[in-house]
């Protein structure tokens, strides 16, 4: 019944859509033509068919308003490109104004996103309250299962609930009554029972690979019954980003170490970087004239500072900055870090660097696509060599490409780093970012860099 409602729903927002881009097109006057009316027309057929294959009407339980967004409107795009197919090879495009059209596709495409942040929104508040909840058993109360019950529980507007805790060698290896208020059950048969009894809707296996033979009982024994059988392997010793489930040659396959995004969920920041770029380098362009004259003034040399670094998967790239010390070269293999009074930097060099203006070249580098604005900072490939067997994951840093600032910087992680413990922390930070990365979080970094993050104690 649900399905029904939403198609209807979305049938009647693409024609609201268009009418209301009529409107705004010809001055309050709603009354389609007759193309017009084919074009809305044909395109609820499309929704109609284009949406549900595409996931648009599956559940969506659990998953991040982002993801469901994204899909929507990979979806409205994909009836888009099919109506004009249709318009063209029908020879209708002179019959249909191109700016209703275009209105039109971004209003009807703008209600079916809103509409769906109003239902996520109620459905969050109906959760929340105890309603449309889904029962579930958590098989397994070792240290990971434990970590699955807490995620859980710390995202109740989900609509998951967790009503036991099975371990069936709980009592061999120290019994508990409950975990984190949940009662644990430890007789399979009562678990055999209460399935059957239609009281639990989902089990989650929360197991290490090595139980195969548990997680072959459960699914050899519950093969029959209408319970969602949902296994969560523990792979936590051998990863540390992207957990993800795909498929390669029709098998199933967990992503233990690959690119943190497909690549049309990073389009968005594609574009972001190269129109954020422009933005910075054409009006700027008179501030980069006079920094580099006074870097050619301070010091002989040249304007602009390279340096080889890596970047997405390892690739090499020169990156760009203002030369802010004396030509001078180091020895072979080795990086000498810039320290507080440092002699080598010139007093040009020291405002630059004191204020982060060296870091503005790093702009041609996104303009070329080698960084990104936002991302994990590249370091010197000497850096690399001595980190990368020092601090665990520092290599899945250059999973994504490289920002101009990041979560670290922010966070005051910039600078010398002398210690093993400052890169760890700065690692640790990078790692968080590419784990919870959404479009929204580049902007909250770089809103946050803007108040606070061009000047600081660290830059010197």
């Amino acid at each position: 019944m649900f399905g029904i409602v939403s198609r209807l729903c979305d049938v009647l927002l693409i024609a609201a859509g268009a009418w209301l881009a009529h409107g705004m097109r010809y001055d309050g006057s709603f009354v389609l033509t007759n193309a017009e009316r084919f074009l809305v027309v044909q395109s609820c057929v499309f929704a109609l068919l284009v949406f549900p294959p595409l996931g648009v009407y599956r559940s969506w339980r659990g998953q991040t308003l982002y993801r469901l967004l994204s899909r929507v409107t990979l979806a409205w795009l994909a009836v888009v490109v099919l109506g004009l197919c249709v318009v063209f090879s029908l020879h209708l495009t002179n019959d249909i104004s191109r700016l209703w059209f275009g209105q039109a596709v971004l209003t009807s495409g703008a209600l079916l996103l809103v509409e769906r942040v109003i239902v996520r929104a109620f459905q969050r508040h109906w959760r929340k309250s105890g309603k449309d909840q889904r029962n579930v058993v958590i098989v397994g109360a070792g240290s990971y299962g434990r970590a699955v019950l807490a995620q859980l529980q710390a995202a109740a507007p989900a609509g998951f609930t967790p009503i036991y805790v099975f371990d069936d060698a709980a009592e061999a290896t120290g019994f508990r009554r409950s975990v984190s208020g949940v009662p644990v059950m430890t007789d399979f048969r009562e678990l055999k029972r209460r399935v059957r009894a239609r009281e639990v809707d989902e089990m989650w296996l929360a197991l290490p690979l090595s139980h195969e033979r548990t997680i072959q009982r459960i699914v050899r024994d519950f093969r029959n019954d209408f319970v969602n059988l949902r296994f969560l392997p523990d792979v936590r010793s051998m990863t540390l980003l992207n957990r993800s489930v795909t498929e390669v040659l029709n098998m199933p396959a967990i992503n233990l170490a690959t690119s943190p995004e497909p690549d049309p969920q990073l389009w968005p920041k594609f574009l972001f970087d190269r129109v954020f770029a422009l933005a910075v380098l054409i009006p700027l362009l008179p501030l980069f004239i006079f920094l580099g004259i006074a870097v050619k003034l301070s010091s002989p040399g040249p304007i602009l500072f390279r340096q080889k670094r890596k970047g997405i998967d390892g690739r090499e790239f020169n990156i760009f900055k203002f030369r802010t010390m004396k030509v001078h070269s180091n020895g072979a293999g080795t990086v000498r870090q810039a320290s507080r009074n440092d002699p080598r930097i010139t007093k040009v060099g020291a405002f630059l660097r004191r204020t982060s203006l060296d870091e503005l070249p790093q702009f041609l580098n996104v303009l070329f696509g080698q960084m990104s604005v936002v991302g994990p900072r590249p370091h010197a490939i000497e850096h690399d060599d001595l980190y990368k067997d020092v601090v665990d994951g520092y290599m899945y840093r250059y999973r994504i490409r490289p920002g101009i600032t990041g979560w670290a910087q922010v966070n005051g992680y910039r600078g010398e780093t002398l210690k093993v413990e400052k890169m760890e922390a700065r690692v640790k930070f990078d790692l968080f970012y590419i784990q919870n990365w959404t479009f929204w979080f580049d902007i909250k970094i770089i809103l946050i860099t803007l108040v606070k993050g061009f000047v600081g104690r660290n830059a010197f």
